[in-house]
């Protein structure tokens, strides 16, 4: 039996990842990658001609809805969602129905995302319930695996304890990530605070409801030496304290999410839901400074804030939906689009950084290489789409973008060497 059976071979490609660039193809064999070069065969050919083959995307910020909101989302259906976007691994958030606070509900969440399309990871919450007034025992968490904590949805307002769980987390070797947003100064608002609010009679959230919370947990990172993760930053402010924070050697991380570097506080000038996200959208400047610090690195990644809800709860009036949007299938092209940057660099941030910043870049993320785990998806940079959110593989059809026409489409997604995502189509 020759020892190339049951391969496949991703043929015609160009392969980008962080070592560079070179047209190869890439056989795979058993999960792993078996050979990467110049006219490989193999016993079942997938076309990359025309195409980029790199490393599974990974995303840091999916809110999968499981357990206890399963009509907006469950774990299949955001993962489905995921591999079609190209995405080999995401990280699920706590702010389920139980909150992901105890060691139960992690092994609960890790079950559902056994057999799913890519692989799922989940976050703890930091405080018990994500309420603010306990610490969750993180430590039984991390002994499961997990590796970021957050109560994402709100930020932990109490100084004290955040410093508490910075310490503790440091002992541990886990990484905080805070949504930063200080309540009493954001307390009713429902978009960004500035000329759009007033003139759409809308409360608004100032961005030093941000920044302040941005502000405080770089202290605390000073003080405790915890390594510390920064969600959606939405502002300039943000973005100039955590370029300075990591400029002092701190260990700061951050993010930015499609819709703060592609949308305005203008769009909810139409007072539709849709566009109402929590940070919400800012201004023209502050989309500027989110680019730029995606273009500097200043950000280290781009996550998603996939955040599906029914149709029912989104179509109620601004000021009482629930904030939110998808992202999964789309952050690709959003970035392809919108962003003025080499497609590498559009991979780092969407593949490789945010796996380190997981921890997980020994299996997702890494080089195209012999021997490397066969993680990979393929990219027509130059295929041009127009998304339909009936179209989507979300239980729920709230994006932003309905209508949009975007450039860059996956066409292959392969998880552990299994392709479940062939021509742009879903295989399990």
């Amino acid at each position: 039996m020759s020892e190339r059976q049951g391969t496949t071979v991703i043929k015609g490609g160009r392969v980008v990842d962080a070592t560079g660039e070179r047209a190869a193809d890439v056989l795979v064999q058993h999960g792993q990658i078996l050979a990467v070069g110049p006219d490989l065969d193999g016993d079942a050919v997938i076309d990359a001609g025309g195409c980029i083959v790199a490393p599974g995307l990974v995303d840091l910020h999916s809110h999968l809805r499981e357990p206890g909101k399963e009509e907006a989302e469950t774990v299949e259906t955001g993962a489905r969602g995921a591999a079609l976007g190209g995405y080999t691994a995401i990280l699920a958030m706590p702010n389920t129905t139980p909150a992901i606070d105890s060691a139960g509900v992690v092994r609960e969440v890790l079950e559902l995302g056994a057999s799913a399309p890519c692989d799922v990871h989940t976050s703890g919450a930091i405080t018990v319930g994500r309420a603010g007034q306990q610490l969750a025992p993180m430590a039984e968490m991390a002994a499961l695996g997990v590796r970021i904590f957050t109560d994402d949805g709100a930020g932990v307002q109490d100084n004290r304890l955040m410093r508490r769980a910075m310490e503790y987390a440091s002992g541990l070797g886990v990484t905080l990530a805070q949504h930063c947003e200080d309540d009493a100064l954001c307390g009713g608002g429902h978009m960004h605070e500035g000329a759009w609010s007033s003139r759409l009679g809308i409360p608004g959230q100032p961005a030093e409801a941000e920044e302040l919370m941005v502000m405080r947990d770089i202290a605390l990172a000073r003080l405790t030496g915890a390594r510390i993760h920064f969600q959606h930053l939405s502002t300039a402010g943000s973005v100039r304290m955590v370029a300075e924070a990591k400029a002092a050697g701190l260990l700061v991380t951050a993010e930015a999410t499609p819709h703060h570097f592609t949308l305005t506080d203008a769009c909810c000038a139409s007072y539709d839901p849709v566009f109402k996200v929590n940070p919400p959208l800012r201004t023209d400047a502050d989309v500027a400074a989110v680019k730029a610090a995606l273009a500097s690195g200043a950000i280290d990644a781009i996550a998603t804030d996939h955040a599906p809800h029914t149709t029912e709860d989104k179509e109620q009036p601004f000021d009482e939906a629930p904030p939110g949007m998808l992202g999964l299938e789309t952050a690709l092209a959003l970035a392809l689009t919108e962003l003025d940057l080499p497609i590498a660099q559009i991979l780092a941030l969407l593949s490789w950084r945010p796996a380190a910043i997981l921890g997980i870049g020994h299996v997702h993320g890494g080089p195209v290489a012999e021997g490397a785990p066969a993680n990979l998806c393929v990219i027509d940079p130059s295929a041009t789409w127009v998304v339909d959110p009936v179209a989507l593989a979300s239980r729920s059809r709230n994006t932003p973008f309905a209508g949009r026409t975007l450039r860059g489409k996956v066409r292959h997604t392969l998880l552990h060497g299994e392709p479940v995502v062939l021509d742009g189509v879903a295989q399990r």
